[in-house]
């Protein structure tokens, strides 16, 4: 296998590092499993994906795998965790000690595969100082910036109310923070040093509305 050591990150979609993601699972069940090589057919019928968008979006990071043999499992799997960045610890901080951020900061995929939850931060002067599932204790919101130095955080998630998001996301992009996930419902004025992502539950809920109720307007019309 060969490797492409530089990756022009603009060429990159979005779409193409989510599927990565999609791929890595995979091969880490098939791993656990104790499959040694898979072809991107086998891949493909196996986890109900496509064989050709597996070898174009591989082809983007190098070149994988022998013709009529396939991918050795473990290998293609560590080099998607080097092009996922995974091979080093991220740390992440959550803003807002609520019911989503509380579970969050206790959820294992947020503290595996690289990533380690080190701080939950909250206004509330009530909340601040009690423990939450997990073992993290509640922090004030005010002392962002030095837990944010100190603890070398690399992403920020917000939990908070759509109306505290934006001062929030600016406050962890002043403090240093270059990657922000925003699970408040509302949309934020980004920062050019920082990447942005949305992750919004209810419009999510809304397609599926969307499609639950076209999809029985078709019903009704066939």
């Amino acid at each position: 296998m060969s490797f492409k050591r530089y990756i022009p990150v603009e060429s990159i979609s979005e779409l193409t590092i989510n599927r990565l993601s999609v791929y890595l699972r995979c091969l880490q069940q098939l791993e656990q499993e104790g499959t040694t090589t898979v072809s991107s057919q086998e891949l493909a019928d196996r986890f109900h994906l496509n064989s050709a968008q597996i070898r174009k979006d591989l082809a983007y990071f190098g070149e994988f795998g022998i013709r009529g043999v396939g991918y050795n499992v473990t290998q293609l799997r560590e080099h998607l965790v080097n092009i996922l960045g995974l091979h080093e610890e991220r740390r992440v901080l959550v803003v807002g000690a609520g019911n989503l951020g509380t579970a969050l900061s206790h959820f294992s995929g947020f503290n595996t595969g690289g990533f380690r939850i080190v701080a939950i931060l909250d206004s509330d002067p009530h909340k601040v100082g009690k423990r939450v599932p997990g073992g993290l204790v509640v922090e004030s919101v005010s002392d962002l910036p030095r837990i944010v130095k100190d603890r070398k955080v690399h992403i920020g998630v917000i939990t908070v109310p759509a109306s505290s998001a934006q001062k929030v996301y600016d406050d962890l992009v002043n403090g240093g923070v270059q990657a922000v996930l925003n699970f408040a419902p509302a949309q934020l004025k980004g920062h050019p040093e920082a990447k942005l992502k949305n992750v919004d539950l209810k419009i999510n809920l809304e397609l599926l509305s969307f499609f639950l109720t076209h999809a029985a307007r078709m019903a009704a019309i066939g």
